[in-house]
């Protein structure tokens, strides 16, 4: 199928796609990378009046250090934090999440903000930046405000986003060089959304132990203390998650969240 017709628009500056999309209502759609808004409009899953590409905004390209996070424009591509062309806070976890999503032609294309604005539930960034405790950053006609990640997405495809604002970024937590982080996720063949995802980041600098239960359909689940986090507790975590013991969901689910547990922990 073909995508249904719209009117195109390429404003110059975030405050100019601003007030596009404040003045377009629900009939306007922001596009970046479009990697997942492009088979949508294919699909025509979705029929805007008009689309605002906003991929080359320098606002939306920013990296700049603040102090104890780094701010992650939301135009960052998958493929700049593979390749560590941005500052990866994170001690490598951000690049080695990135060179595991979909494929490199998508990764050239897809952005970090548009991937936490579509909020697939199994997508990578969506649950590594709720494990990490990261600030989602967005900006409307009414100003700037930040949100956690951990409750940025409210359900699948559901954001608290306001229908006229727009990801410009995230901030992440500088972690400490006694950090240790281990994530893990299962997938039928590479390339492919996640089955399941498993997280665990432990720094004992910034007091942080916090594991994941991620692509499970909904918000990813986040252990915030998960200090103790031993077998009873991962099957307990799973099971909150929503997955009944010994289905085949809490299996996939408690697997990855174990190997992502034992990566971190050296064993």
């Amino acid at each position: 199928m073909k995508a249904p017709r719209f009117a195109y628009e390429k404003p110059q500056s975030l405050d100019a796609a601003i007030r596009l999309l404040a003045d377009g209502g629900d009939g306007a759609k922001l596009i970046a990378g479009g990697q997942s808004l492009g088979p949508i409009l294919n699909f025509r899953l979705a029929q805007p009046e008009l689309l605002i590409d906003i991929r080359t905004l320098p606002e939306l390209r920013t990296v700049r250090d603040e102090g104890d996070a780094v701010f992650l424009g939301a135009g960052t591509t998958h493929a700049a934090i593979e390749d560590g062309r941005v500052c990866d806070p994170t001690r490598g976890l951000l690049s080695a999440v990135a060179r595991t999503i979909a494929y490199r032609a998508v990764r050239n294309r897809g952005t970090l903000g548009g991937s936490l604005a579509h909020a697939d539930p199994a997508a990578d960034w969506v649950n590594l930046m709720a494990l990490l405790d990261a600030e989602i950053v967005a900006r409307g006609p009414s100003g700037e405000r930040r949100l956690h990640a951990a409750a940025f997405v409210r359900g699948p495809l559901t954001t608290d986003l306001a229908a006229d604002e727009i990801i410009t970024g995230v901030s992440v937590r500088k972690l400490s060089g006694r950090a240790r982080w281990g994530q893990y996720k299962f997938n039928r063949k590479p390339g492919e959304f996640a089955e399941a995802i498993g997280g665990f980041v432990h720094d004992p600098e910034l007091g942080m132990a916090r594991a994941l239960v991620g692509a499970i359909g909904d918000a990813p689940y986040v252990v915030a203390d998960a200090m103790r986090l031993d077998e009873p507790a991962m099957h307990d975590a799973v099971s909150r998650a929503g997955f009944a013991d010994g289905t085949y969901e809490h299996q996939i689910h408690f697997a990855a969240l174990k190997r992502a547990t034992a990566q971190a922990r050296g064993a």
